[in-house]
Protein backbone atom coordinates (compact mmCIF):
# COMPACT_ATOMS: atom_id res chain seq x y z
CA UNK A 1 0.00 0.00 0.00
CA UNK A 2 1.24 3.43 -1.07
CA UNK A 3 1.88 5.54 2.35
CA UNK A 4 3.27 8.65 0.51
CA UNK A 5 1.19 11.88 1.45
CA UNK A 6 1.61 14.73 -0.80
CA UNK A 7 1.36 18.41 0.26
CA UNK A 8 -1.30 20.25 -1.68
CA UNK A 9 1.02 23.43 -1.43
CA UNK A 10 3.45 21.27 -3.17
CA UNK A 11 0.67 20.96 -6.45
CA UNK A 12 -0.44 22.95 -8.77
CA UNK A 13 -3.35 25.61 -7.09
CA UNK A 14 -5.98 24.27 -9.39
CA UNK A 15 -6.30 21.05 -7.35
CA UNK A 16 -7.80 23.33 -4.33
CA UNK A 17 -9.40 25.62 -6.28
CA UNK A 18 -12.43 26.95 -4.58
CA UNK A 19 -14.53 26.96 -7.17
CA UNK A 20 -13.55 23.75 -8.96
CA UNK A 21 -14.61 22.40 -5.34
CA UNK A 22 -17.61 23.93 -5.31
CA UNK A 23 -18.31 22.56 -8.92
CA UNK A 24 -17.64 19.00 -7.16
CA UNK A 25 -20.05 19.80 -4.39
CA UNK A 26 -22.49 19.87 -6.89
CA UNK A 27 -22.00 16.50 -8.84
CA UNK A 28 -22.01 15.09 -5.23
CA UNK A 29 -24.94 16.64 -3.92
CA UNK A 30 -26.83 15.32 -6.72
CA UNK A 31 -26.08 11.41 -5.98
CA UNK A 32 -26.59 12.13 -2.35
CA UNK A 33 -30.38 13.38 -2.58
CA UNK A 34 -31.23 11.43 -6.07
CA UNK A 35 -35.03 12.62 -4.53
CA UNK A 36 -33.83 16.25 -5.21
CA UNK A 37 -35.24 18.42 -7.70
CA UNK A 38 -31.92 20.08 -9.70
CA UNK A 39 -31.71 23.56 -11.02
CA UNK A 40 -28.04 23.06 -10.77
CA UNK A 41 -27.42 21.14 -14.02
CA UNK A 42 -26.79 23.45 -17.16
CA UNK A 43 -27.07 20.23 -19.27
CA UNK A 44 -29.10 19.45 -22.49
CA UNK A 45 -32.32 17.28 -22.04
CA UNK A 46 -32.30 13.87 -22.23
CA UNK A 47 -35.34 13.21 -24.70
CA UNK A 48 -33.23 14.44 -27.77
CA UNK A 49 -30.70 11.38 -27.15
CA UNK A 50 -33.71 9.20 -27.68
CA UNK A 51 -33.27 9.84 -31.16
CA UNK A 52 -29.95 9.62 -31.77
CA UNK A 53 -29.25 6.65 -34.13
CA UNK A 54 -25.31 6.21 -33.55
CA UNK A 55 -24.69 3.88 -36.20
CA UNK A 56 -27.15 5.19 -38.51
CA UNK A 57 -25.03 8.78 -38.34
CA UNK A 58 -21.69 7.49 -38.75
CA UNK A 59 -23.21 5.46 -42.04
CA UNK A 60 -23.97 8.78 -43.00
CA UNK A 61 -20.99 10.53 -42.25
CA UNK A 62 -19.36 7.59 -44.01
CA UNK A 63 -21.30 7.83 -47.15
CA UNK A 64 -20.73 11.42 -47.23
CA UNK A 65 -16.46 10.84 -47.17
CA UNK A 66 -17.23 8.38 -50.35
CA UNK A 67 -19.40 10.52 -52.14
CA UNK A 68 -18.42 14.20 -51.47
CA UNK A 69 -14.84 13.36 -50.78
CA UNK A 70 -13.79 10.44 -52.64
CA UNK A 71 -11.85 8.28 -50.27
CA UNK A 72 -12.74 4.52 -50.98
CA UNK A 73 -15.14 2.36 -48.61
CA UNK A 74 -12.22 0.89 -46.31
CA UNK A 75 -10.42 4.43 -46.23
CA UNK A 76 -13.41 6.23 -44.81
CA UNK A 77 -13.81 3.36 -42.51
CA UNK A 78 -9.92 3.73 -41.66
CA UNK A 79 -10.57 7.40 -40.98
CA UNK A 80 -12.94 6.69 -38.32
CA UNK A 81 -11.03 4.25 -36.32
CA UNK A 82 -7.78 5.51 -36.66
CA UNK A 83 -5.95 8.58 -34.53
CA UNK A 84 -7.29 11.18 -37.86
CA UNK A 85 -5.03 15.00 -37.42
CA UNK A 86 -5.22 16.99 -35.05
CA UNK A 87 -7.15 19.76 -36.32
CA UNK A 88 -10.15 17.59 -37.15
CA UNK A 89 -12.08 15.42 -40.17
CA UNK A 90 -15.79 17.59 -40.17
CA UNK A 91 -13.94 20.77 -40.61
CA UNK A 92 -15.70 21.21 -43.89
CA UNK A 93 -19.07 20.80 -42.31
CA UNK A 94 -18.64 23.00 -39.55
CA UNK A 95 -17.58 25.22 -41.87
CA UNK A 96 -20.56 24.83 -44.31
CA UNK A 97 -22.96 25.33 -40.73
CA UNK A 98 -21.19 28.62 -40.29
CA UNK A 99 -21.71 29.87 -43.54
CA UNK A 100 -25.56 28.64 -43.89
CA UNK A 101 -26.55 29.52 -40.42
CA UNK A 102 -24.52 33.39 -40.14
CA UNK A 103 -23.40 33.86 -43.26
CA UNK A 104 -19.87 33.59 -42.38
CA UNK A 105 -17.28 33.11 -45.06
CA UNK A 106 -14.86 30.65 -43.34
CA UNK A 107 -12.40 28.38 -44.98
CA UNK A 108 -12.09 24.73 -43.20
CA UNK A 109 -8.27 25.74 -43.03
CA UNK A 110 -9.23 28.48 -40.21
CA UNK A 111 -10.99 25.49 -38.20
CA UNK A 112 -9.43 23.20 -35.27
CA UNK A 113 -12.02 20.68 -33.91
CA UNK A 114 -11.57 20.16 -30.36
CA UNK A 115 -12.75 17.82 -27.41
CA UNK A 116 -15.13 19.89 -26.31
CA UNK A 117 -15.26 23.67 -26.22
CA UNK A 118 -13.16 23.42 -22.90
CA UNK A 119 -9.48 22.29 -25.08
CA UNK A 120 -11.05 25.43 -27.75
CA UNK A 121 -10.84 28.02 -24.82
CA UNK A 122 -7.74 26.10 -23.39
CA UNK A 123 -5.96 25.95 -26.68
CA UNK A 124 -7.04 29.61 -27.82
CA UNK A 125 -5.57 31.14 -23.90
CA UNK A 126 -2.32 28.89 -24.23
CA UNK A 127 -1.70 29.99 -27.86
CA UNK A 128 -2.21 33.83 -27.10
CA UNK A 129 -0.68 34.08 -23.57
CA UNK A 130 3.01 34.02 -23.52
CA UNK A 131 4.05 34.77 -19.89
CA UNK A 132 3.14 36.02 -16.84
CA UNK A 133 3.09 39.69 -18.29
CA UNK A 134 -0.48 38.77 -20.57
CA UNK A 135 -3.48 38.64 -19.12
CA UNK A 136 -6.70 37.33 -19.72
CA UNK A 137 -9.66 39.20 -19.19
CA UNK A 138 -13.39 38.14 -18.84
CA UNK A 139 -16.71 39.30 -18.39
CA UNK A 140 -17.89 39.52 -14.75
CA UNK A 141 -19.67 37.09 -14.09
CA UNK A 142 -17.92 34.41 -16.25
CA UNK A 143 -17.84 31.12 -17.42
CA UNK A 144 -15.79 29.20 -14.76
CA UNK A 145 -14.48 26.83 -17.31
CA UNK A 146 -12.64 29.88 -18.99
CA UNK A 147 -11.60 31.02 -15.49
CA UNK A 148 -10.26 27.51 -14.76
CA UNK A 149 -8.50 26.68 -18.09
CA UNK A 150 -7.20 30.38 -17.23
CA UNK A 151 -5.29 29.27 -14.07
CA UNK A 152 -4.58 25.76 -14.73
CA UNK A 153 -2.24 27.42 -17.49
CA UNK A 154 -0.64 30.36 -14.64
CA UNK A 155 -2.46 33.12 -17.14
CA UNK A 156 -3.08 35.96 -14.97
CA UNK A 157 -6.96 36.73 -15.09
CA UNK A 158 -8.76 40.36 -14.66
CA UNK A 159 -12.99 40.92 -14.45
CA UNK A 160 -14.50 43.55 -16.68
CA UNK A 161 -17.92 44.46 -14.73
CA UNK A 162 -21.07 43.08 -16.68
CA UNK A 163 -23.55 46.24 -17.35
CA UNK A 164 -27.18 46.93 -18.20
CA UNK A 165 -25.83 46.84 -21.62
CA UNK A 166 -23.92 44.03 -21.26
CA UNK A 167 -19.91 45.28 -20.64
CA UNK A 168 -18.16 48.13 -19.20
CA UNK A 169 -16.40 48.84 -21.86
CA UNK A 170 -14.85 52.14 -20.44
CA UNK A 171 -13.33 49.82 -17.47
CA UNK A 172 -11.69 47.31 -20.02
CA UNK A 173 -10.48 50.35 -22.02
CA UNK A 174 -8.87 51.53 -18.43
CA UNK A 175 -7.66 47.69 -18.14
CA UNK A 176 -5.62 47.82 -21.10
CA UNK A 177 -3.87 51.11 -20.89
CA UNK A 178 -3.26 50.64 -17.45
CA UNK A 179 -1.94 46.99 -18.14
CA UNK A 180 0.64 49.15 -21.15
CA UNK A 181 1.45 51.51 -18.63
CA UNK A 182 2.71 48.87 -16.26
CA UNK A 183 4.77 46.81 -19.46
CA UNK A 184 2.00 44.52 -19.58
CA UNK A 185 -0.55 43.81 -22.05
CA UNK A 186 -4.75 42.44 -22.16
CA UNK A 187 -4.45 39.71 -24.37
CA UNK A 188 -7.55 38.96 -25.33
CA UNK A 189 -10.97 38.88 -23.88
CA UNK A 190 -13.42 36.16 -23.27
CA UNK A 191 -17.47 36.76 -23.64
CA UNK A 192 -20.31 35.37 -24.47
CA UNK A 193 -22.90 37.56 -26.63
CA UNK A 194 -25.68 35.52 -26.83
CA UNK A 195 -27.92 34.23 -23.18
CA UNK A 196 -24.31 33.98 -21.54
CA UNK A 197 -23.48 31.77 -18.61
CA UNK A 198 -24.26 32.24 -15.73
CA UNK A 199 -26.13 35.86 -16.11
CA UNK A 200 -28.36 35.05 -19.41
CA UNK A 201 -27.35 38.35 -20.56
CA UNK A 202 -27.21 39.26 -24.79
CA UNK A 203 -24.68 42.23 -25.89
CA UNK A 204 -27.33 44.41 -28.57
CA UNK A 205 -25.99 45.07 -32.23
CA UNK A 206 -24.69 48.21 -30.33
CA UNK A 207 -22.80 46.98 -27.93
CA UNK A 208 -21.20 44.09 -30.31
CA UNK A 209 -20.08 47.10 -32.85
CA UNK A 210 -18.46 49.05 -29.57
CA UNK A 211 -16.97 46.04 -28.65
CA UNK A 212 -15.21 45.50 -31.93
CA UNK A 213 -14.20 49.21 -32.28
CA UNK A 214 -12.64 49.00 -29.20
CA UNK A 215 -10.49 45.63 -29.55
CA UNK A 216 -9.27 47.31 -32.65
CA UNK A 217 -8.23 50.62 -30.97
CA UNK A 218 -6.41 48.54 -27.82
CA UNK A 219 -5.45 45.56 -30.05
CA UNK A 220 -6.97 43.46 -28.06
CA UNK A 221 -8.49 39.56 -29.23
CA UNK A 222 -12.06 38.45 -28.34
CA UNK A 223 -12.62 35.00 -27.80
CA UNK A 224 -16.29 34.83 -28.62
CA UNK A 225 -18.62 31.76 -26.71
CA UNK A 226 -21.54 31.17 -28.87
CA UNK A 227 -22.53 28.10 -27.16
CA UNK A 228 -26.20 29.53 -26.62
CA UNK A 229 -26.99 31.82 -29.59
CA UNK A 230 -28.94 28.57 -30.86
CA UNK A 231 -32.17 29.08 -28.33
CA UNK A 232 -32.73 32.58 -29.63
CA UNK A 233 -36.19 33.07 -30.65
CA UNK A 234 -37.29 33.35 -33.93
CA UNK A 235 -36.43 37.04 -35.46
CA UNK A 236 -34.24 37.68 -32.30
CA UNK A 237 -30.93 35.91 -33.13
CA UNK A 238 -28.10 38.50 -33.79
CA UNK A 239 -25.04 37.79 -35.89
CA UNK A 240 -22.06 36.71 -33.75
CA UNK A 241 -19.02 39.17 -33.06
CA UNK A 242 -17.38 36.70 -36.12
CA UNK A 243 -19.80 37.85 -38.66
CA UNK A 244 -18.95 41.69 -37.75
CA UNK A 245 -15.84 41.34 -36.97
CA UNK A 246 -13.56 43.20 -40.38
CA UNK A 247 -10.46 43.87 -37.98
CA UNK A 248 -9.69 40.02 -37.47
CA UNK A 249 -9.99 40.14 -33.95
CA UNK A 250 -12.36 37.60 -33.11
CA UNK A 251 -11.69 33.85 -32.43
CA UNK A 252 -15.13 32.19 -32.82
CA UNK A 253 -15.43 29.02 -30.11
CA UNK A 254 -18.05 26.57 -30.20
CA UNK A 255 -20.20 23.64 -28.84
CA UNK A 256 -22.09 20.82 -30.46
CA UNK A 257 -22.69 19.12 -27.08
CA UNK A 258 -25.81 21.66 -26.50
CA UNK A 259 -27.50 20.69 -30.13
CA UNK A 260 -25.85 17.55 -31.10
CA UNK A 261 -24.72 15.20 -28.22
CA UNK A 262 -23.16 16.13 -24.80
CA UNK A 263 -21.72 12.53 -24.72
CA UNK A 264 -19.60 12.52 -27.91
CA UNK A 265 -17.02 16.05 -26.55
CA UNK A 266 -17.12 17.91 -30.03
CA UNK A 267 -16.27 21.54 -29.91
CA UNK A 268 -15.00 23.74 -32.53
CA UNK A 269 -12.08 26.98 -33.05
CA UNK A 270 -12.13 29.42 -35.94
CA UNK A 271 -8.90 30.67 -35.67
CA UNK A 272 -8.18 32.22 -39.12
CA UNK A 273 -5.79 35.22 -37.83
CA UNK A 274 -2.29 34.56 -39.58
CA UNK A 275 0.55 33.53 -38.00
CA UNK A 276 3.99 34.98 -39.34
CA UNK A 277 6.75 31.87 -38.27
CA UNK A 278 10.16 34.13 -36.73
CA UNK A 279 11.84 31.88 -38.04
CA UNK A 280 11.45 31.04 -41.47
CA UNK A 281 8.89 33.94 -42.46
CA UNK A 282 6.39 31.12 -43.24
CA UNK A 283 2.45 32.41 -42.85
CA UNK A 284 -0.16 29.68 -41.52
CA UNK A 285 -3.66 30.10 -39.65
CA UNK A 286 -3.34 30.51 -35.76
CA UNK A 287 -6.22 27.38 -35.78
CA UNK A 288 -2.78 25.28 -37.53
CA UNK A 289 -0.81 26.48 -35.04
CA UNK A 290 -3.96 25.64 -32.33
CA UNK A 291 -3.49 22.00 -33.79
CA UNK A 292 -0.10 21.70 -33.18
CA UNK A 293 -0.56 22.92 -29.83
CA UNK A 294 -3.53 19.93 -29.28
CA UNK A 295 -0.93 17.58 -30.36
CA UNK A 296 0.60 18.05 -26.82
CA UNK A 297 -2.90 17.93 -25.33
CA UNK A 298 -5.23 15.23 -26.89
CA UNK A 299 -3.73 14.30 -29.79
CA UNK A 300 -6.48 14.49 -31.76
CA UNK A 301 -10.70 14.92 -31.24
CA UNK A 302 -12.66 11.53 -31.62
CA UNK A 303 -12.80 10.49 -35.02
CA UNK A 304 -16.06 8.78 -34.06
CA UNK A 305 -16.93 10.89 -32.19
CA UNK A 306 -16.46 13.36 -34.55
CA UNK A 307 -18.62 11.14 -37.60
CA UNK A 308 -21.34 10.74 -35.23
CA UNK A 309 -21.71 14.92 -34.94
CA UNK A 310 -20.92 15.02 -38.96
CA UNK A 311 -23.97 12.60 -39.82
CA UNK A 312 -26.41 14.29 -37.88
CA UNK A 313 -25.34 17.71 -39.11
CA UNK A 314 -25.54 15.87 -42.37
CA UNK A 315 -29.33 14.48 -41.67
CA UNK A 316 -29.97 18.18 -41.24
CA UNK A 317 -29.15 20.08 -44.03
CA UNK A 318 -25.76 20.77 -42.90
CA UNK A 319 -27.38 23.58 -40.32
CA UNK A 320 -26.46 23.34 -36.72
CA UNK A 321 -29.43 25.89 -36.76
CA UNK A 322 -31.65 23.30 -38.29
CA UNK A 323 -30.41 20.65 -36.28
CA UNK A 324 -31.12 22.63 -32.88
CA UNK A 325 -34.44 24.39 -33.96
CA UNK A 326 -36.36 21.48 -31.67
CA UNK A 327 -34.12 21.95 -28.98
CA UNK A 328 -34.42 25.88 -28.62
CA UNK A 329 -38.28 25.06 -28.68
CA UNK A 330 -37.78 22.98 -25.49
CA UNK A 331 -35.51 25.21 -23.81
CA UNK A 332 -37.67 28.54 -24.61
CA UNK A 333 -40.47 26.68 -23.10
CA UNK A 334 -38.87 25.56 -20.18
CA UNK A 335 -37.19 28.87 -19.63
CA UNK A 336 -41.02 30.19 -19.82
CA UNK A 337 -42.12 27.75 -17.42
CA UNK A 338 -40.22 28.69 -14.42
CA UNK A 339 -40.26 31.96 -14.84
CA UNK A 340 -44.28 31.64 -14.21
CA UNK A 341 -43.58 29.07 -11.81
CA UNK A 342 -41.18 31.74 -9.78
CA UNK A 343 -44.07 34.53 -10.01
CA UNK A 344 -46.77 32.10 -9.45
CA UNK A 345 -44.79 30.36 -6.10
CA UNK A 346 -41.82 32.74 -5.26
CA UNK A 347 -42.90 36.01 -5.53
CA UNK A 348 -46.03 36.09 -3.31
CA UNK A 349 -43.95 33.82 -0.59
CA UNK A 350 -40.40 35.99 -0.75
CA UNK A 351 -40.78 39.76 -1.65
CA UNK A 352 -37.64 40.48 -1.24
CA UNK A 353 -36.83 37.64 -3.93
CA UNK A 354 -35.54 39.18 -7.33
CA UNK A 355 -34.26 37.57 -10.73
CA UNK A 356 -33.98 38.81 -14.37
CA UNK A 357 -36.01 37.61 -17.14
CA UNK A 358 -33.92 36.26 -19.95
CA UNK A 359 -35.95 35.31 -23.07
CA UNK A 360 -33.80 32.05 -24.23
CA UNK A 361 -30.36 30.64 -23.12
CA UNK A 362 -30.61 27.91 -19.49
CA UNK A 363 -30.15 30.22 -17.14
CA UNK A 364 -32.08 32.41 -14.15
CA UNK A 365 -30.21 34.88 -11.86
CA UNK A 366 -32.02 35.03 -8.71
CA UNK A 367 -31.02 37.98 -6.20
CA UNK A 368 -31.40 37.21 -2.40
CA UNK A 369 -31.18 39.50 0.70
CA UNK A 370 -29.07 36.80 2.49
CA UNK A 371 -25.66 35.50 2.00
CA UNK A 372 -25.84 32.78 -0.47
CA UNK A 373 -22.86 29.71 0.23
CA UNK A 374 -21.98 26.26 0.39
CA UNK A 375 -23.56 25.95 3.49
CA UNK A 376 -27.03 27.61 2.26
CA UNK A 377 -26.78 25.04 -0.57
CA UNK A 378 -26.49 21.86 1.56
CA UNK A 379 -29.36 23.08 3.76
CA UNK A 380 -31.79 23.38 0.87
CA UNK A 381 -30.47 20.07 -0.47
CA UNK A 382 -31.27 18.26 2.53
CA UNK A 383 -34.43 19.85 3.94
CA UNK A 384 -35.77 20.74 0.96
CA UNK A 385 -34.48 18.67 -1.46
CA UNK A 386 -33.80 21.10 -4.06
CA UNK A 387 -30.87 22.23 -5.52
CA UNK A 388 -29.10 25.55 -7.10
CA UNK A 389 -26.11 27.11 -8.06
CA UNK A 390 -23.79 29.44 -5.91
CA UNK A 391 -23.52 32.72 -7.81
CA UNK A 392 -20.14 33.59 -6.33
CA UNK A 393 -18.36 31.12 -8.26
CA UNK A 394 -18.96 33.13 -10.85
CA UNK A 395 -17.69 36.05 -10.10
CA UNK A 396 -13.59 37.37 -9.99
CA UNK A 397 -14.59 41.15 -8.61
CA UNK A 398 -16.14 39.68 -5.25
CA UNK A 399 -19.36 40.45 -6.25
CA UNK A 400 -21.96 37.28 -6.45
CA UNK A 401 -22.63 37.00 -2.79
CA UNK A 402 -26.38 36.80 -2.38
CA UNK A 403 -27.20 35.35 -6.10
CA UNK A 404 -27.61 32.14 -7.07
CA UNK A 405 -28.16 30.53 -10.52
CA UNK A 406 -30.74 28.54 -11.82
CA UNK A 407 -31.12 26.00 -14.25
CA UNK A 408 -34.18 24.73 -16.38
CA UNK A 409 -32.95 22.94 -19.63
CA UNK A 410 -32.65 19.59 -18.01
CA UNK A 411 -36.08 19.05 -16.45
CA UNK A 412 -39.48 18.22 -17.11
CA UNK A 413 -42.37 20.53 -16.84
CA UNK A 414 -43.62 19.30 -13.46
CA UNK A 415 -40.48 19.39 -12.02
CA UNK A 416 -40.14 22.41 -12.60
CA UNK A 417 -43.12 23.57 -10.83
CA UNK A 418 -42.24 21.21 -7.89
CA UNK A 419 -39.07 22.53 -7.39
CA UNK A 420 -40.13 25.95 -7.70
CA UNK A 421 -42.51 25.33 -5.01
CA UNK A 422 -39.77 23.82 -2.70
CA UNK A 423 -37.45 26.58 -3.41
CA UNK A 424 -40.38 29.09 -2.55
CA UNK A 425 -40.92 27.19 0.72
CA UNK A 426 -36.97 27.22 1.40
CA UNK A 427 -36.65 30.93 0.56
CA UNK A 428 -39.48 32.10 3.16
CA UNK A 429 -37.78 30.15 5.95
CA UNK A 430 -34.16 31.28 4.86
CA UNK A 431 -35.17 34.91 5.10
CA UNK A 432 -37.40 34.75 7.57
CA UNK A 433 -34.66 32.94 9.27
CA UNK A 434 -32.45 36.12 8.66
CA UNK A 435 -35.23 38.40 9.99
CA UNK A 436 -34.94 36.78 13.55
CA UNK A 437 -31.39 36.62 13.61
CA UNK A 438 -30.75 40.53 12.51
Amino acid sequence: MNTLVLDSAQLHAGITDPTIESLGFLNEAGSRYPDAVSFAAGAPHTSFLDDVDIPECLDRFTGYLVQERGLTPVAARRLLQEYGPSRGIINDLVARALTLDHGLAVDASSIVVTAGCQEAMLLAVRALCTGPGDLLAVVDPSFVGIVGAARLLDVPVVPVPETADGIDLDELRRLCRGARSAGRRVRALYVAPDYANPSGTVLDRAARLALLDLAEQEDLLLLEDIAYGFTAPPGQDLPPLKALDAGGRVILLGTFAKVCLPGARVGFAVADQRVRDARTGQVRSLARAMAELKTMVTVNTSPIAQGVVGGMLLRHGGSLAGLGRAKAALYRRNLALLLEALDRQVAAAVPEVSWNRPTAGFFVRLRLPVEVDMALLERSAREYRVLWTPMAPFYLGGDGARQLRLSCSYLEPGEIDEGAGRLARFLKDVVADAGTTA
